[in-house]
């Protein structure tokens, strides 16, 4: 989630005044046994240009090592398997069947696309977002009303909107939403904040292993200016609510202090309330091009014994577990955009850049799941197979419709009216 890369949800409940010497602790990015940061492109040349990775779009795609749509010949910049997308193939190395159709989707899938597959993984849930989706009422996704400790923005609904096949999240001065204190995201009480923003999230912990990918372009620091640096975290990350019993969380984010920093982040504790070095693993990286000028495809694998990272279709870290161990219980999917407060001790110190609105946008969403996953997500993403323990405090917003079940410190959590 730099002074340095610093945990997502670290942020939710950090004591400031332990920052630097943590921070100094995190910053020497030794390397570990269990721990695998690849992050120059040459070094895995041989993972990139493919259409079984990129499927077989009709238009051309700058990101892109190689293209596979009908032109690239053209051009000459055709990947190695272009002949899998003729005559509507499925792109090689496909299961027999071919990828999944969207009637096998949940989501909203784009019904006239055959999507990429994975060996070991299937394609479970994809969000184009081409229409606006209702966040009070989708049965699988919603909205946060919550704040981090140390940032600078308040999580509200308004700020988070679907346009021009897009999800946008935008952070600005807050023009004048009504706020309560008690945030049911937070579990607890949120102090009044000069910027608004938005936090898009399941709405339970029904995430487990899998593949998540999301397609997204951070903001401008000012508008039309890519090359500006200023303070930003745009992320794409799981989390489980209520993280005081079992605290488990893996990052994507991608922060205001360069074009091209990406911070990855993976944590693991239990009945813990605040973030240390010894729970956390912080890597940074890079992506190729501007993060804010184009649109680039994030995601991380998650399995039982290992978690790699990838920015466009290349791996470019490895978790193997050991400090900290890899997460093992269920979590929610979160995609937010947060400004820290002054100090900007993470995202980019040159925070007097910012002009604001600011904006990230969200092209697409899919979730694979892993062949060997039992347990979740539950049969067509319903709440069936989740315990008591996925349900501890993991409320959203006072309109969700799911009581805060559990306590924290003996005490019931505080309530929200639903406005």
């Amino acid at each position: 989630m730099a002074m340095a890369p610093v945990p997502q949800m670290f942020a939710r409940l950090l004591v400031v005044a332990s920052w630097s010497t943590a921070w100094a602790q995190l910053r020497g990015l030794s390397a570990q046994r269990n721990d695998s940061n690849a992050t120059d492109p040459t070094s895995l040349r041989s993972a990139w240009g493919s259409c079984q990775q990129y499927g077989c779009p009709s238009t051309y795609i700058q990101s892109q090592a190689c293209q596979c749509n009908k032109r690239c010949k053209d051009y000459n910049n055709c990947c190695s398997d272009i002949a899998s997308c003729s005559a509507g193939a499925p792109p090689a190395g496909s299961p027999a069947g071919g990828a999944p159709r969207p009637a096998q989707i949940s989501g909203h899938p784009d019904p006239s696309r055959q999507y990429p597959s994975y060996p070991g993984f299937t394609l479970a849930l994809v969000e184009e977002f081409d229409s606006p989706l209702d966040l009070d009422s989708d049965p699988i996704w919603t909205w946060s009303d919550g704040g981090l400790f140390e940032g600078d923005v308040r999580f509200v609904k308004q700020q988070i909107r679907f346009e021009d096949g897009k999800m946008k999240i935008t952070a600005t001065q807050n023009p004048g939403y009504s706020t309560q204190a008690c945030s049911h995201a937070e579990v607890g009480t949120v102090e009044q904040k000069p910027l608004v923003s938005g936090e898009f999230r399941s709405r339970r912990n029904i995430f487990r292993y899998g593949r998540y990918e999301v397609r997204m372009k951070a903001p401008d620091v000012q508008p039309g200016n890519p090359d500006v640096d200023g303070n930003f975290v745009a992320t794409m990350f799981v989390f489980r609510d209520a993280k005081f019993r079992h605290w488990r969380e893996i990052d994507i984010e991608v922060t205001g202090d360069s074009p091209n920093s990406v911070t990855t982040n993976v944590l693991r504790a239990d009945n813990t309330e605040f973030w240390r070095p010894q729970i956390a693993s912080v890597r940074t990286t890079s992506v190729q091009g501007n993060a804010r000028a184009e649109f680039h495809t994030y995601g991380f694998e998650w399995l039982p014994d290992r978690i790699t990272w990838y920015i466009d279709g290349i791996p470019v870290r490895s978790h193997y577990g050991g400090n900290p161990p890899i997460p093992d219980k269920s979590a929610k999917v979160m995609m937010n955009l947060w400004i820290f407060g002054p100090k900007a001790n993470f995202g980019g110190r040159q925070i007097y850049n910012n002009r604001y609105p600011m904006t990230s946008e969200y092209d697409w969403f899919r979730f694979y799941k892993w062949d060997g996953e039992t347990t979740y997500p539950c049969q067509g993403f319903s709440t069936s197979c989740l315990t008591s323990d996925d349900r501890y405090l993991d409320g959203n917003n006072p309109c969700d419709g799911q009581p805060m079940l559990g306590t924290w410190k003996g005490q019931a959590a505080c309530s929200a009216s639903c406005r």
